[in-house]
């Protein structure tokens, strides 16, 4: 192998998914001067964590969603506080999106966003009431007015009539809805937002090229890449490098060796799905419809029914399943990656972490030597007449779940993605879990807040910013704002051509 000095970059991207591609973008939208070089490990840009099949893809904006509102007060009433949050952030991301559809950085908005309407269904009288009350404590917000609340079988047969076929007659149900829901291909967005980066000028994406060394110096950090083609090395000295690299996020941040990742730790969990094969089916089902989580899963676990827009396709999928695995990546991924990053620094907590959570590894297991059978018995509670001649098993995305320590207690985190920061702001990485994607934007304009901030501090980058997101400097949650949200919530509707009545 051989070793050169590339010419100097600006930004370093590693990674090629939905964090890397939003923060390309809106980097090189609010600053076309900035070079920006993009690096990601596989062969095919956005082809891990952000691709359509590996993910719910999930437009998560707190509607459906029963892990974001968990907590039951003694009087009935339902928390739903993060719900307004996370559905203000999407809101975000689907302004961005808009944007990206009207100048030409996504072409076709039909291969990246759907209209779906999104449903909250639970059985048995406990569960019934929890849900009317968290209908109850969302209604009454603005971004939720349209949600329908209903316990009517004929109802909710109309809503989605797989959940009523052959479903019990004397157990109660109820179930949530609002139209405007989203299905998400969250590789389809990078991969468009990474194309046009491409073009821009001083701008590069390269596949195949596997960051194997992070140095810093005076000027921000020297890149070691190695081309897995040729096996040739470089070095690119970039001021800024952002690590979006999904499950190889940890590995990376352990070479740079800063102090903030002293004491992380990963946890890789496989998922699967079940796809239905039939037609007839899944022309049934128009929706994504969410349950209460299984006990001691972690939030990428919660079971749900889901109709997907793939490649142009309507497809039907339920799970997701979770599978014991130590590789953090599908593609460039390694038996050893688990291993390789336990270090002295972070073996405690990873230690306290497997003995504080036994119920989650015993459920690992349990989900790791399941049967078809057993799989199908969990669809059953969705979709009690599903046939297993209409399904099979396919794999779907790895997610590390970051481990750290809080208030001196080792813990997984199970929600929300961590942004990891060198003191200088030279570097940035992400770790974490849902709902990551469908937030992307709010947390990389985080990222550039506390980076980047100069950008955002002129005139010029005000300006810009708003023309991009509207909502940059707006709280939409106040009551007050709710007709400024119905005004910009309409607008993104109407550019991304979410066409809700004809779906």
């Amino acid at each position: 192998m051989s070793s050169k000095q590339l010419s100097q970059t600006d930004v370093v991207l590693i990674g090629s998914g939905i964090m890397s591609a939003n923060l390309g973008a809106l980097l090189k939208s609010l600053d076309p001067k900035l070079s920006i070089q993009l690096l990601e490990v596989t062969d095919e840009f956005a082809k891990e964590a952000s691709n359509g099949w590996n993910n719910a893809g999930t437009g998560h904006a707190g509607i459906c969603e029963l892990s974001y509102t968990p907590d039951q007060a003694k009087d009935g009433s339902v928390d739903v506080s993060n719900a307004i949050k996370i559905f203000e952030q999407f809101e975000f991301s689907r302004q961005f999106w808009a944007y990206a559809v009207e100048k030409g950085m996504i072409a076709n908005p039909r291969d990246c966003i759907n209209p779906v309407a999104h449903m909250s269904f639970v059985h048995g009288d406990q569960q019934v009431e929890f849900l009317r009350q968290r209908h109850k404590g969302m209604a009454n917000h603005h971004f939720f007015e349209s949600m329908t609340y209903s316990t009517d079988r004929g109802e909710i047969g109309s809503w989605a009539p797989l959940l009523l076929d052959e479903r019990d007659p004397d157990v109660p149900i109820a179930a949530t809805r609002m139209e405007e829901g989203t299905d998400v291909n969250f590789g389809a967005i990078a991969l468009s937002l990474v194309e046009w980066l491409s073009e821009q000028e001083n701008c590069s994406a390269l596949t195949g090229h596997k960051v194997v060394g992070l140095e810093k110096t005076e000027r921000g950090w020297d890149v070691l890449v190695e081309n897995l083609a040729t096996e040739e090395l470089t070095v690119t000295s970039a001021k800024f490098v952002f690590v979006g690299a999904g499950g190889g996020s940890l590995q990376l941040l352990q070479k740079a060796g800063i102090p903030q990742a002293q004491g992380l730790g990963g946890f890789p969990i496989g998922g699967q799905w079940l796809i239905c094969k039939n037609p007839e089916v899944i022309a049934k089902h128009q929706a994504k419809v969410y349950g209460q989580a299984l006990e001691a899963a972690p939030t990428m676990a919660v079971p749900h029914l889901d109709t997907r827009i793939l490649d142009g396709e309507k497809s039907l999928l339920f799970g997701p399943f979770a599978s014991w695995t130590t590789k953090f990546l599908h593609g460039k991924g390694s038996f050893l990656d688990l291993p390789s990053t336990v270090k002295p620094h972070n073996l405690a907590t990873l230690l306290k972490v497997g003995v504080s959570n036994l119920p989650l590894v015993k459920y690992l297991v349990q989900q790791g030597t399941q049967s078809m059978q057993d799989r199908l018995d969990v669809l059953h509670v969705f979709y009690p007449g599903a046939k297993a001649e209409d399904w099979k098993l396919i794999d779907a995305g790895i997610r590390v779940q970051a481990i750290k320590k809080e208030d001196g207690e080792a813990g997984i985190v199970h929600y929300g993605t961590e942004v990891i920061t060198s003191d200088d702001r030279s570097i940035s990485a992400l770790l974490g879990a849902s709902p990551g994607a469908s937030v992307s934007v709010h947390i990389v304009l985080e990222v550039i807040k506390k980076c980047l901030p100069e950008m955002l501090e002129s005139e010029e980058g005000r300006r810009k910013i708003e023309e991009m997101i509207p909502n940059f400097n707006e709280d939409l949650k106040d009551p007050s704002k709710a007709d400024r949200y119905r005004e910009l919530a309409q607008s993104a509707i109407q550019r991304l051509g979410l066409d809700y009545q004809s779906f």
